[in-house]
Order: C-alpha cells, then structure tokens, then sequence
C-alpha cells in the first residue's frame, strides 16, 4: 500500500447507497450516504430490483462527490474496494462493477470486500471507537475480539482473531434479529423500517404488563431464535380487544418484545465471552447495535465479565461505506487485492475469507 495515500470505498449491499475516502491512517477524508427509505416505504421493506436500480442512478455522483470534497485525483488513491458480498446481487453488481471500472481506469488495486468484515473491522478504526457504550475513554480494540453482529439480514456471534480470521461461534436458526425487529412493528402498526418507530414506542410502555417468551435463553451455546417471538407479538396483538390494541397496548407489546430481544442477546453474549475467554472486547455491529435498550443490555453483561463494549458511533452501525474502505486498508496492507474478475457473491461467510 503506497504510504500517505487513500482509499475509495464503495457500498451498495442492500438499501444504502454509499461512497467514502478514508486516509491511510484511517482518517475520514470524505463520507456520503444515500438512504432508499422513500423508494421502499410504500412496499414495507427492499426491493431487490428498485434497490439496484437506485444505486445505479446514486452511486456514479456520491463517487464524484467524495473525490471533490476529499480533494483528491485518483492518481492519489492506493486502491478501491467495494462490497462484493454478502447482500442483494444486483446492488453489489452495480458497486463493485463501478470500483472495477475505477480500478481498471487508473491502474489501481481493487478489493473484494466482505459486507460481514467491513462490519466485523469497524471497531479497529483509529479515532472513531473513542469511547466505549457508556462513555468512557478506551485504547484501540486489540485482536482477539468478540463480535456481535446484529442488523436486518445478520444475527451471529464471532471470533475476529485479525483480519480474514474468524470462527463462527453461533448463529440464528431462523430469523435475522433486525427482520425480528421489523415484523413486530409492523404488526404494531408501525412504519417501515420498524427498528428506530418500535424503539421509540416501546419508551411509553410498560415491558412487564405482557410477558413475551425469551428464546433459547439460558441454553448452552450463544444460537439465536426470533421466529418464535415474534408469533408471540401476534398473539398478544390478537388478544386485544377485537383484535385492536390500543395505543397503551402497542406501547407495552413494544416494551415488551425490545425487552426480550435485549434479555437473549445479553444472555447469548455471557455465553460467547465464555468461549472466547481471552476476547480483549465485545464488539456490536450492524443496525440493531444503535438500539439503546440492547447497548445498554449488551454493556452490562460485558461489565460482568470485566470486558468493555464497543460499539461504533450510530451513523457506522447501519450500512456505509467508511467500513468498506477500512476493511480495504487492512487487506491492501496485507497485500491482499483481487482480480477484476472476482464474481459478487449473494453469500459469503466470514469463515471462507482467508488473509
């Protein structure tokens, strides 16, 4: 990796449309994100192909406008790294076609770049995690860390032994927290996507008026269950008086569903800490991390186990493209490039990646 020069990072995984330069130090030179909120509202989530199709018409001028307000040519740049998987096909057609053809142009370094490990790295990132969830200073997190990554498409538990080194400690065994998180609000009646509406909700009610079940809690292993829940929510739902809760009702379903998902992730998490027992960190990534209630829940069982946790500043929770380019330093440091005939890939667990 050339000394003092930077790197384009380029992501277009699912709904964000984004574009970041990030100096080789890690310093943010330049970050842009474009939310497809309003193209997907009216449908009630993503759609695949107007997604696609709106990172297409975004991507090219977010470009554009990253390299103009970091002040910089792309003879400048050590490399582009693009999210090449995992994530919708045709948004991760369009930005990793866009860095190839950038690459290609100037005679740059492309890299392939995980969504999962751009997640995964978020915490190494000089000068961002200056403090840990409850406020405190904190040095940079050091390898060998835990990881739980929690967002609309993810829910699992890692081992981030370094970069391209990761051991899968525990999964979902159906649903994804953050798609847990979205279906409860919608049965609330809440708008699309439901996680930020649910939690601001769920601050007017009482979370003991209805008990919701707590999946897997306390069995062995750090798995993950959601499904069940949120058949719970629909029972409680229904249970209302004609089948219409009323505002009271909603507050305290939502009160109660949040606080069940921040009971099973702490729980999950102890479990994990105890299989990793010399982890320097608990790390939360991804969209459900700037959840309050689940931080708070996280910090607590992390303190009892005499680890800090580390979560990213919100705007680097949900999907952007600062994360991208960090993960593309860390490999580019490592002399890790790929081919401009990389295939993107819908799939792609962190345990196939190798440094």
């Amino acid at each position: 990796m050339k000394c003092g020069s930077a790197v384009l990072g380029l992501e277009s995984s699912c709904d964000e449309t984004a574009a970041a330069v990030l100096g080789a130090d890690g310093t943010i030179l330049a970050e842009a994100v474009l939310s497809q909120e309003a193209e997907h509202s009216p449908y009630g989530g993503v759609v695949p192909e107007i997604a696609a199709r709106a990172h297409l018409d975004y991507l090219p001028r977010l470009v554009a406008q990253v390299m103009e307000r970091a002040g910089l040519g792309y003879a400048d740049l050590a490399g582009v790294a693009a999210t090449s998987g995992p994530g919708l096909i045709g948004g991760l057609i369009v930005g990793s076609t866009l860095g190839k053809g950038i690459a290609l142009a100037h005679g740059l370094p492309f890299v392939a770049v995980n969504h999962l490990e751009a997640h995964a790295l978020t915490a190494t990132l000089p000068g961002i995690v200056a403090q840990d969830a409850r406020g405190q200073p904190m040095p940079p997190v050091r390898f060998p860390y835990l990881l739980l990554l929690l967002s609309g498409g993810h829910c699992q538990c890692v081992a981030v032994e370094g970069v391209g080194r990761y051991r899968r400690l525990g999964t979902t065994l159906d649903d994804a927290v953050g798609e847990a998180f979205d279906k409860a609000a919608k049965l609330l009646g809440l708008p699309w996507p439901g996680g930020p509406a649910l939690e601001r909700l769920a601050r007017q009610g009482d979370p003991a008026r209805i008990p919701l079940p707590r999946p897997l809690l306390g069995r062995p292993g750090c798995d993950f269950s959601w499904s069940g829940l949120k058949t719970a929510v629909a029972h409680a739902v229904a249970r209302c008086p004609g089948g219409v809760p009323s505002a009271q009702d909603r507050a305290d379903i939502a009160a109660g569903f949040q606080a069940a998902v921040a009971a099973v992730l702490a729980d999950r998490a102890r479990h994990a800490i105890a299989m990793l027992p010399d982890a320097t960190a608990l790390v939360v990534a991804g969209g459900v991390a700037a959840n309050g209630a689940v931080r708070g829940a996280l910090a607590a069982a992390a303190e009892a186990r005499g680890l800090p946790l580390v979560a990213p500043p919100v705007r680097l929770c949900t999907d952007n493209a600062v994360m991208v380019a960090w993960a593309g330093i860390e490999r580019l440091r490592l002399g890790l490039t790929d081919a401009l005939g990389h295939a993107p890939r819908p799939r792609w667990p962190l345990e196939e990646l190798a440094a």
